[in-house]
Formats: structure tokens, sequence, C-alpha cells
């Protein structure tokens, strides 16, 4: 039970607060599936189980956005990593956890002063002479002014929001503890692998706190599209920039949803869409480090048809190895060769039934229906997202690195197609994902490669006479030990170490009985505790043994 995993006393304020949303959304039954509602009555809290009538004709989808909204930055953050998980949720989740968005009320720059001045070192008024008290934007995490430097250089000050992360850790370990319960009381929600995507959650919000580390994302991608100057990556000003602040030049475009200002300065859509395709798959498939969420609101256009990215917070990385799968996998796609897609996509997935005969006839049935479709006429995201389904439909999933990919390059198109209604991002692509694949088929590259496997066969040989003299001298002294983990046979472990606890406490209960009774016979009987005999002490305590007993019978037979 929840009660059990809680071991800090801190957060049952907060366990409260989820609770209470839960149930006003009509999630009392979860509540009281994963044992949280037996958490708050041991913790003398009211618990009213009905949801209010306004919120009953929400989709369960709805319903959720709207919890994770109330509960705050943390849950807020969670569903926009959800949002990525195309791999786990079907299509209307997803479209209701892309409708959260990272709004918050401004915090007054009076309060916010002290923390620059401690990140800074000195007041920030001896930097920036000028600095706009209004906020460009409040999200849950940080808010954004606008400052100016002696040289009048316009810049921005993304002030983390104080105390933000005491409040974050406490939310993250309850959403670790939730996890491990509901994996483990509610079975037919671990498709949805609650403790893997919690961890993977942890890890990102923990690297999205830290502002420094977002501007090395944002240098090492100005460093990667160097050649690229059409692409704008704001400038770092690192002498005042921390893990709590950071201090960026300011960029003035027209943000990526302004479509009726884009036609209005004259800029080229198409060129737009262009050049932005090529930037990002550049990223992906030759640096290995991208934008990982390139919606509008993070993309600015420029005079010139320039495009500026902002906002380096989630970012995507992919090892070579994952690249050249992915450059099959979408080479694959434009070029409807089915087998490919089809052994790539069964190496990528993560379940039982990975290698089933079913799934990949399924997989090159989807494919092949693309035959002698011109590439133009092919929505490049809408195939992705439909191959993703027939693996949710499998009940498998992708690794994170891949299902942030494939949320990216469905953003992406849509963010194409929004500029230029032809986008055709398969087009796009295809001379870009054949080069990547020539490049990793020529004799330098292969060479490499075999030298490297080369080395590491030698590596191999080398130590084997070691790692093997090991194993026989280990065997001579007799300490070999082979360890079988049978998990069916440790339950029963545990339940039969749980009716022998019953047995010993069964007797021991029946022998506080039998002695009391005795004692209570004998002509003189002693007393303690200001007159109360041994002998009613005796029988009061096999009563508690009792009700004890019974009670764990009683919660036994429940689980």
């Amino acid at each position: 039970m929840l009660w059990q995993a809680i071991s800090a006393v801190r957060d049952l304020g907060r366990l409260n607060d989820i609770a209470s949303v839960l149930i006003r959304y009509g999630f009392g039954d979860v509540v009281r599936r994963i044992g949280m509602s037996n958490a708050l009555e041991k913790a003398g809290k009211v618990l009213h189980w009905h949801a209010p009538q306004e919120l009953a004709h929400l989709e369960p989808p709805a319903r959720i956005r709207r919890v994770l909204e109330e509960l705050g930055p943390t849950f807020i953050k969670l569903g926009q990593i959800l949002a990525t998980r195309v791999d786990l949720f079907p299509p209307e989740w997803i479209a209701e956890f892309g409708k959260l968005q990272d709004d918050a009320p401004a915090v007054p720059y009076d309060e916010l002063w002290p923390h620059i001045s401690q990140a800074l070192g000195e007041p920030p008024e001896g930097i920036f002479p000028r600095i706009d008290e209004t906020p460009l934007a409040a999200a849950s995490l940080a808010q954004v002014h606008r400052a100016w430097l002696a040289d009048g250089t316009a810049v921005i000050l993304k002030i983390r929001h104080p105390h933000i992360i005491k409040t974050i850790e406490a939310d993250l370990r309850l959403l670790t503890r939730l996890a491990e319960i509901i994996e483990a009381e509610a079975p037919d929600l671990q498709h949805y692998r609650p403790r893997e995507v919690v961890r993977q959650f942890t890890l990102s919000l923990r690297r999205e706190l830290d502002f420094a580390a977002e501007c090395r994302h944002a240098e090492r991608v100005a460093n990667n599209l160097a050649d690229f100057p059409e692409i704008v990556i704001p400038g770092i000003h690192w002498q005042w920039t921390s893990p709590g602040l950071n201090v960026q030049d300011y960029i003035d475009g027209i943000p990526g949803s302004d479509l009726a200002a884009v036609d209005a300065t004259g800029l080229n859509r198409k060129l737009l869409a262009k050049r932005g395709i090529h930037a990002v798959l550049k990223m992906i498939l030759e640096d290995g480090f991208f934008h990982a969420d390139p919606h509008p609101g993070n993309v600015l256009y420029l005079a010139g048809n320039r495009i500026a990215f902002i906002d380096f917070g989630m970012v995507g990385r992919l090892s070579a190895e994952r690249r050249i799968e992915l450059a099959k996998l979408l080479y694959g796609l434009v070029s409807q060769d089915a087998a490919r897609v089809a052994n790539v996509l069964l190496d990528w997935s993560e379940g039982e039934e990975s290698g089933s005969v079913t799934l990949q006839n399924e997989i090159e049935t989807f494919v092949d229906q693309y035959r002698g479709v011109p590439i133009s006429n092919i929505n490049f995201g809408a195939m992705l997202s439909d191959l993703v389904a027939i693996l949710r439909d499998h009940g498998l999933s992708l690794p994170p690195d891949l299902a942030l990919l494939i949320k990216a390059f469905i953003t992406l198109e849509g963010l194409g197609r929004q500029l230029d209604p032809d986008f055709d991002i398969a087009s796009e692509a295809a001379p870009l994902l054949k080069h990547a694949l020539m490049a990793h088929a020529k004799p330098a590259a292969m060479a490499r490669r075999g030298w490297r496997t080369l080395t590491s066969t030698v590596d191999l040989l080398g130590g084997l006479p070691r790692e093997v003299n090991t194993i026989l001298r280990t065997v001579r002294r007799g300490k070999l030990k082979l360890q079988i983990d049978v998990p069916p046979l440790k339950q029963f472990g545990e339940r039969i170490d749980r009716a022998a606890s019953r047995l010993a406490l069964s007797v021991v209960t029946a022998a506080l009985i039998v002695g009391s009774a005795i004692v209570m016979t004998v002509e003189k009987d002693f007393t303690v505790l200001g007159g109360i005999s041994i002998g009613m002490l005796g029988f009061i305590g096999a009563v508690i043994s009792g009700v004890w007993l019974l009670i764990s019978i009683w919660r036994g037979g429940r689980k």
C-alpha cells in the first residue's frame, strides 16, 4: 500500500493535494486502487468521492489534462513529456497533452531581484542599466525579462522561480512512489510503463532546471550549424550565466505562429520551410544532437528569410548507430522498401512480441500500400504516426530517444505544412538520407568501423586468458556460485513466510490465554500497573494479538 511506501511525512500535504484533485475530476476509483485513500485516512483526512457534475461530460484525456494543469509545474512538464510518447498513447491523448501550456502568473520583479543579485554576485543594475520589469513571458519554472547592457545590446534574463526546486523535488519523490504502486496494484496500467516514464521525466526535468545546461545545448547547436548562415541561435553571455540565470541575446523576430506578419513582411514561406527542415535534418542525421521541440513557439522568422531557434531546454541525442538505423528507416519509407522498414522497427521495439511474424507482416503490408505513390503525395508525419500505432497495438514501445525523435519529426512536418501547405518533407529528406547512407558505406567509414571492431576483438581476446584463469581458480576453490531467480518461487516463499508468522502469532496468543488462565486460578495473584493483575494483562495481550491476526488475515485475503 502507498502508506507503507511513504517514508517522509513532509510529502503528506502534497499527497493530499494530488488525491483531492484526482477525486474532484472523477478518478476516485484510481485513488482507492493504488492505496492513496488508506494513506490519507490514516493521516486524518476526510475524502469526498464525487466529481463535480460539470466534469462528467469530459472524456478521460481531457480530464487528465485538466488534472495535470491544476497540479502545477511538475505535472504540466510531465504532460509535455507524455506528449512525446506517441508510441505509448493514442492520438487523442497526444492531442490533449499537446494542449498543455506552460503559462503561469508572473512573479513580481521585486521578489526576483534578490535571486538575480545572488546569481550575478552583485546588484543587476550594475550590469544592466535598464531592465524591463514587465516580463516578456512567464512559465512555471522561470520567467523572462528584457534588459540592456551598457553598450545598448539587448539581452534577455531567464530567471528561475524562487523555491521551485523544493516543490519539484517533492513532486518527483511522490511520482516515483506512485509509479511503483501503480505497477504493483494496477496491472492494466503497466502497458504505459509508469516507472520508466517517471525515470525519464525526472532526468529531463532536472536537466531543464539547469539553465547553464540549456545554454551549452544552444552553443553546441550553433557550432554544428556554423555553415548555415540562414539559421540563427542566440548568443550566450557566459560571464553572467548560471544554473538559475540564463543571459542571452535578445532576438527580435516574427513568432512562428504569426503567419500574417510573415506575409506582411514579404518573407518566402516555401524557402523558410525548406531551410528549417534542412537545418533540423542536419542536426539529427549528421550531428546526433537536435532541438527536440521545434514547435512554432520556439521558432522566430527574421529578415532575409532567416530562422531563429530558441529554448533548448529539451534536446535529443542519437548515437552514430542510431543515426544510421534512422536513415535506413526513413529512406525505406520514402522509397517504399517494406522489408527495410520492418527490420529496423523490429530491432527498435521493446517487448516480448518483437519477433512476431504477424507484426512483421503488418508493417510490410502497411509500407507496401504506398508503393507507386508519388513522394509528394505522402504525408510523412501521418505515416510515422500510423507505423508507431502498429507497434502500440502490439504492446510494444520505442526507446525514449527514438520516441522523442519521432515526435520532433511530426512536429517539424506540421510546422513546415503550416508555412507551405504543399510542403513535402519526404522529397526534401530523400537526398539527405541517401547522402547519409552513402557516407556510411564509403571505404573510409567502413575502414574506421572495421578498425574499431578489430581493436575491440583484440582487447577481448587479450583479456580472455585472464578471465578464464579467474573462473578456473574460483572453481578449484569451490566458490563458484550459480544464482537462479524465479519470481513465482520468490512469491511462494513470501507467502510461506507470512503463513509461518501468523502461525507463530497464533501459538503465542494461545499460550497467553492458557498461561493467563493458570495464573488467575492461583490463590495469590500478582498485580502490576496500579492493580491490574498479571493474568488480566495476559488476556489483554492475547486479545490484541488475536485482533492483529484477524486483520492480517483479512488484508491478505483482499490482496
